[in-house]
């Protein structure tokens, strides 16, 4: 039985926590590269604008995360005992002493072939991610020694845990349209690009190197919504059955070429961690984990069975139809796995952390302290 048994009282959390702080829990900072599941405000210092009710649950108003409240990348940080990341593209108020956050929302891992404005894909793609963090080591090593109070020594980059939350966008953007067979023949060329990265990191100093594999996507409301399917491609927990099959083909894919890139580097730690096997347990058993609601989106228009409607996102009011209609969000997030039909709550997104840390979710075993 896969239920329950991996799902870290809070009381055990918090001892766990403390003592592996009390340790040093050897990492000095965090750097992390995604998209809006780890972004923790860049793409909204890069394009103003981060609406309510985004926020509301932890930090009571937004503050650019896709979220009610802290995100996986949060938990990280706060496991590890530093505060939270500041995004690179946050130009006031960011304080770098303990890494950076290069995500920004609706990133992919390779390099749009249009516009924002054309295909809503960020341009802060995973190969612009890496040369800002390349700008950002050889800021480090200009500035610290002038005094500068908010970056790292340069030694940090030996120090550091580097993290990966990225390619859902690449395996989504396109899928209504081109369908998953045309997309599974890019799925090769983004699992090179994100190891080539990490060999890339690896060059400029790091050590260790933690990825986070696919969410089940044919479980999350917006894509039960949005891409074409038949009554048959349903499973017994409301998910897609073809969509989430070609999540674990690119998983397996992934964990592979990890396990590859490990060999390879025998002095670093490359670490596969299985997000998907716990937010899967998490739409399928909601109420196995205190939640109630799996395929429902908390923030939405619409009812029904997943309150989402993709012409009215998440804190937007448009007029349709002769009439305003506004997303609202559900007065209990903390009963949902999703906020907005796209993003994880803030309760799934601490319950998969719990998961990463606790249990056999990462290959091979994650030690947070050295």
């Amino acid at each position: 039985m896969l239920r329950r048994l991996w799902v870290v009282p809070v009381v055990v959390a918090a001892a766990l926590t403390a003592t592996l702080c009390e340790a040093g829990c050897g990492y000095e900072a965090i750097f992390n590269f995604g998209d809006s599941n780890s972004d923790t405000g860049g793409f909204w210092w890069a394009f103003p604008e981060a609406p309510p009710p985004n926020g509301m649950t932890y930090f009571k108003q937004p503050v650019g995360r896709a979220c009610n409240g802290r995100l996986i990348i949060d938990f990280m940080a706060e496991r590890i005992g530093i505060p939270f990341l500041s995004p690179y593209l946050k130009s006031i108020g960011s304080d770098y002493r303990h890494g950076a956050n290069f995500a920004t929302l609706a990133s992919t891992v390779r390099l749009p072939q249009t516009s924002l404005f054309v295909s809503g894909l960020s341009p802060f793609a995973l190969p612009i991610q890496l040369k800002q963090m390349r700008h950002f080591k050889a800021q480090v090593e200009n500035l610290y020694s002038q005094g500068s109070t908010n970056l790292p020594p340069p030694d940090i980059f030996g120090k550091s845990l580097y993290t990966f939350y990225i390619g859902q966008n690449d395996f989504t953007s396109d899928l209504a349209k081109n369908g998953i067979i045309a997309v599974k023949e890019t799925l090769p060329q983004v699992i090179s690009i994100i190891t080539g990265t990490i060999k890339d990191l690896y060059a400029l100093g790091g050590r260790a190197f933690l990825v986070q594999n696919l969410a089940p996507i044919g479980c999350y409301p917006a894509f039960l919504v949005e891409l074409p399917h038949g009554d048959k491609d349903i499973d017994e927990f409301g998910c897609l059955i073809s969509y989430n099959d070609a999540v674990v083909e690119y998983n397996d894919m992934l964990r592979d070429a990890l396990n590859q890139t490990r060999q390879q580097l025998s002095d670093a730690k490359v670490i596969y961690a299985d997000s998907h096997k716990a937010l899967l347990e998490l739409f399928r058993h909601p109420t196995s984990h205190g939640l109630k609601h799996g395929t429902l989106a908390c923030c939405g228009n619409g009812g029904g069975r997943y309150n989402f409607n993709p012409k009215v996102f998440c804190g937007n009011t448009k007029f349709i139809n002769d009439q305003n209609l506004t997303a609202l969000a559900c007065d209990d997030p903390e009963n949902y796995v999703s906020w907005d039909g796209i993003h994880a709550t803030e309760a799934a997104n601490k319950i998969v952390v719990d998961a990463i840390f606790g249990g056999d979710f990462t290959d091979p075993p994650f030690e947070i302290h050295c």
